[in-house]
């Protein structure tokens, strides 16, 4: 596809093809004559591809002589890797007698000159069968490279490919640097005694009338009853939707728009799309699966009014035209996220219903980057792995591939050695290249007719699923259906936490997304406070740090909440403007009324790509395709120069519908900074639903939330850790992983009486009472599921287990995953700590013998000294990931007061200015695309969390203390705004060595 898109940009034919290997005869190159033939060597790939592995084909010939028609074929008489045998003069007449029976005059034989010294006994024999078959010769070159300064880097790819160092390539790379693109001049030069072959070259590209723009998509019909069109069968679900979903009666606005919608949809003929994406929704809550639809479907009335969004456009500003409109010749586009665990129930339930022929996943072709590029090229030119190892690590994404000499010279390397510099001169000219195909986060295709037919189709590495070969990028230039069926982590914690809620209080109404109460100030006043760990899109660093100065008060505040805190309003400069106007302290004024209607819910701030799009359409007189190509244009924002295209115009039309130039170039600039990852409004209106559902959860149920949570890992901003810390902060009581009592998930379990506050009466103690969590077995690092399943089985067939030998004999577990489960201190019932349990597992047989044997229990006792509370607390973090009985930090807090290292909690009582020394555990690091180099990091000691924000020439000076160190000092003055508090560093030190042990990986984000 984007050969496609380059060869039209540059006024070049496009010649569809491929080169085919096969188990039994030569290779053959394939080019596409027709649809017909485009058609049949998809469908040919496809077969080759499924009958093996991801990245596998196997082909025989008489897969090709089936299914040739409308394909052009070129026998080859040279094998395309050095390593393979020189193909016999017998095996060649062989396939070109076959070929020729069926192909007739589609058929040739390749011919080339690479200067290897097997040019003129090759050109010998193809001459020879020529002239016996009657097959015409035809020139071509074998293209590796489009310049002989590339050959370099073929070679270096060969051996990545191979798996083996540029010494030891041998044979596998090629004896010269010959393959590159030759000009027309140097092939009439290459070929002048045999013009013939040439002119045949040209013939079979002449012949070759095949575009891509002659693919058609089709939509699947399964989804419309008998005797009712699509447009029908919508109109009809989309009225019945809107009765349920407004039972007060439709607004004369809500019914305009749902007939207005409707119009559209007929005229586009996409009817049968949003019948799809209807038949995934119902499906999924047939089964009780959690999804919500977002993005663009959010704009749509009818979308809502069928259950795929929960947003009601009433309560956002609806422009339908950013999700479909007549200058869009392309399907919308809708995502839906369901339960990340469940989501391959859809997926399953798509094959099913049209079949591995008609649905498959989109593709997406991931690229080298710096530390891959590194990875790759070192080993090819035989670098140590520990050195290409450290050199991977040192390439941070905001380098750009870049590695300056001092930062190999801190790796004992000499950046002047010729192995080092073509090193990193390669590793430079590889990055964007292709590295490998992977399966889309979750995009699927379904079509009417076989997509096999349309592109090729290959097994993913995960079992039970196909994928085509197209990047998911490439779809939409040829009109193909996407839908993106996408996995979120937070519906599959809702999901367990209302269950949870619900079955803990069977007598009252059961909760669920659409029954939680709106508007809740108690939940309102958690979010303004930022006491938001957990919570779904506002428990990064950088929302907990505008909560306290936006303060929600409404479901709106939300929605803005999720879009400012993002590159596109950063870099616009929106987000000052709009709180100085939110405080108070800036006017909200309007140079016309019409921009008032746009803006006035962002009091004159564009926050959204709709208010830039209708600012466009209002103030500039775009029309509605005219602000379609603008988003698209903020849409690409990688793509340099596409939204400066806009410029002129936009400055121009509000100039002549009265605007000042500085209005006008001040709201360009800040429609600009959608160019870097602007939120659409609708998007940002999905996921505020879950923010407030998930902080109604936390604020009401918090036992159920964290429990909820730790059952959905991986996910979020925090490891399990501070989850659990966060909810014994709220007076959450958790207990410990036990084989008696823990289930494979964390569970709540009931608490007799009133619990205490927590030490001195925390205000966020407000989960006081509730029930208590149990950790789950899930908890213990290395124990598989189907293990901790057996346990809860044979304790529920048997009750509680007595001695460690009794629950090895009943449970029937390798004596590996008893010995994990002592190690993780999960055998405190039977009166067995950590050290004890462990030497009772050495006495454990592999095999159960079949007569009794003496018992651990029954012999004398180990006189084993006990634990000391460190060591327990670094067992604790390296098995299960976080203690219950203390903080690592709290070991050495003697050592960091000797130093006049203060505790977290101290910061907040020095005043702002003071500087200070903090350490702590470091949690998260993070260095955003828009903040200008600055490093932010995130430590945790036993009192609390402190946040630093590292500027570009400290981060440089103490470079490996803050990428690696576990335990981090930090020097600097303290910087407060209300509630938002940090330490502007200015030195840094790694005390990883005091806290000897103790390996907790932090959590990093670019």
């Amino acid at each position: 596809v984007r050969a496609h898109q380059a060869a039209k940009q540059v006024g070049i034919k496009l010649c569809v093809g491929t080169r085919l290997r096969f188990a039994d005869a030569p290779d053959v190159l394939v080019w596409v004559e027709n649809r017909t033939g485009y058609a049949n060597l998809c469908r040919l790939l496809t077969e080759g591809k499924r009958r093996t592995e991801k990245g596998s084909c196997i082909l025989q010939l008489g897969d090709l002589l089936a299914a040739s028609d409308g394909l052009l074929a070129a026998l080859t008489a040279r094998s395309i890797d050095p390593q393979m045998p020189a193909i016999t003069g017998d095996a060649l007449q062989a396939a070109a007698q076959s070929l020729k029976d069926v192909m007739g005059d589609r058929l040739s034989l390749a011919i080339s000159r690479l200067h290897d010294g097997v040019d003129r006994p090759i050109l010998h024999r193809v001459q020879s069968i020529s002239g016996a078959c009657g097959i015409p010769i035809l020139a071509t070159n074998q293209v590796h490279y489009h310049d002989m300064q590339r050959r370099m880097l073929q070679d270096v790819l060969a051996c990545v490919r191979h798996g083996c160092t540029i010494q030891q390539a041998g044979f596998r790379i090629f004896s010269n640097g010959e393959r590159f693109l030759k000009t027309p001049e140097e092939m009439h030069h290459l070929f002048d005694d045999l013009p013939a072959a040439l002119r045949r070259t040209m013939e079979v590209a002449q012949r070759c009338t095949f575009s891509l723009d002659e693919l058609r998509y089709e939509y699947p019909d399964e989804i419309v009853p008998p005797g009712k069109t699509p447009v029908q069968y919508l109109a009809e679900l989309a009225w019945a939707g809107a009765r349920e979903r407004y039972p007060a009666g439709l607004s004369p606005k809500t019914r305009s728009l749902i007939e207005h919608e409707l119009k559209l949809i007929d005229e586009m003929n996409v009817a049968a799309y949003f019948l799809t994406v209807y038949d995934l929704v119902h499906f999924a809550r047939s089964r009780g699966i959690l999804c919500q639809g977002r993005g663009s479907a959010a704009n749509s009335a009818v979308c809502y009014c069928i259950g795929v969004t929960s947003v009601d456009p009433d309560r956002i500003d609806v422009l339908f035209e950013r999700f479909i409109s007549t200058a869009r010749n392309e399907p919308p586009d809708i995502d839906i996220d369901f339960e990340h665990e469940r989501r391959e129930e859809v997926i399953q339930y798509v094959y099913e219903k049209y079949g591995r022929q008609r649905a498959a996943m989109t593709a997406e072709v991931i690229t080298y980057r710096a530390r891959s590029a590194v990875r790759d090229v070192g080993k090819a030119m035989g670098l140590g792995l520990d050195t290409v190892d450290l050199m991977a690590k040192r390439q941070d994404w905001w380098d750009r591939g870049v590695v300056n000499a001092d930062k190999i010279r801190e790796l004992g390397l000499d950046p002047a050695d010729r192995t080092v510099r073509m090193t990193l001169h390669l590793a430079g000219q590889l990055l964007g290249f292709p590295r490998h195909l992977s399966q889309h986060v979750g995009g699927m295709v379904m079509s009417r007719r076989p997509l096999c037919e349309s592109v090729p189709i290959e097994n993913a590495a995960m079992n039970n699923r196909t994928v085509i070969e197209w990047d998911k990028d490439d779809l939409d230039v040829v009109g193909m259906f996407k839908v993106d069926i996408l996995a979120l982590g937070m519906l599959t914690a809702l999901a367990k936490a209302m269950t949870m809620v619900n079955e803990s209080r069977p007598s009252e109404p059961p909760i669920a997304l659409h029954t939680i109460p709106p508007e809740d100030p108690a939940v309102y006043a958690m979010v303004s406070d930022a006491d938001t760990v957990g919570v779904f899109q506002i428990e990064s660093r950088a929302q907990m740090s505008m909560l306290p100065r936006l303060r929600p008060q409404c479901f709106y505040d939300l929605v803005i909440e999720v879009a400012i805190v993002r590159p596109g309003p950063i870099q616009g400069n929106m987000v000052h403007p709009y709180l100085r106007r939110r405080s108070g302290i800036e006017p909200v004024i309007f140079p016309k009324p019409e921009l008032e209607a746009v803006l006035g819910k962002t009091l004159g701030v564009p926050l959204f790509q709709e208010q830039a799009m209708k600012v466009a359409m209002v103030a500039a007189g775009f029309t509605a395709g005219e602000a379609d190509q603008l988003r698209r244009a903020m849409a690409a924002w990688r793509q340099a120069g596409r939204i400066e295209s806009f410029q002129q115009k936009m400055i121009d039309g509000m100039l002549a519908n009265g605007y000042t130039r500085e209005f006008a170039e001040r709201c360009f600039n800040q429609i600009k900074g959608f160019g870097e990852y602007g939120f659409p409004e609708s998007h940002a209106a999905s996921f505020a639903l879950l923010v407030y559902a998930s902080a109604w959860i936390k604020r009401y149920h918090p036992a159920a939330f964290c429990a909820a949570i730790l059952n959905s890992q991986p996910m979020g901003f925090y490891a399990p850790a501070q989850l659990v810390r966060d909810a014994r902060e709220h007076g959450v009581e958790v207990r410990a992983v036990d084989v008696n009592h823990s289930q494979w998930d964390c569970t709540l379990e009931d608490i007799s009486g009133d619990q205490p506050l927590p030490t001195g009466g925390d205000k966020r103690s407000w989960g006081c009472g509730g029930p208590a969590v149990r950790l789950g077995l899930r908890m213990v690092k290395g124990l598989h599921a189907a293990h901790g399943c057996r346990i809860v089985e044979c304790r529920q067939r048997s009750g509680p287990f007595q001695s460690i030998d009794h629950f090895h004999e009943a449970a029937g577990l390798p004596v590996s995953a008893v010995t994990k489960l002592a190690e993780a201190d999960a055998f405190a019932s039977l009166s067995k700590s950590r050290r004890p349990a462990l030497w009772d597992t050495l006495a454990l047989p592999d095999v159960r013998p079949p007569l009794p044997i003496a018992k651990p229990d029954e012999r004398h006792p180990s006189a084993l000294p006990p634990m000391t509370a460190g060591e327990e607390i670094l067992a604790d973090y390296g098995t299960v990931g976080l203690s219950l009985k203390g903080h690592p930090v709290e070991l050495v807090r003697a050592e960091l007061s000797r130093r006049r290292i203060i505790p977290a909690a101290k910061v907040w009582h020095r005043a702002p200015g003071r500087r200070v020394s903090v350490a702590g555990v470091v949690l998260i690091r993070q260095r955003p695309s828009t903040a200008s180099g600055i490093v932010f990091v995130t430590l945790e000691d036993e009192t609390g969390i402190v946040n630093l924000i590292i500027r570009p020439d400290v981060y440089e000076r103490y470079r490996a203390a803050v990428r690696y160190a576990s335990l981090l000092r930090a020097d600097g003055y303290i910087e407060r705004q209300g509630q938002v508090q940090h330490i502007m560093t200015t030195r840094l030190e790694d005390l990883s060595d005091v806290l000897s042990g103790f390996v907790h990986p932090s959590r990093d984000f670019h």
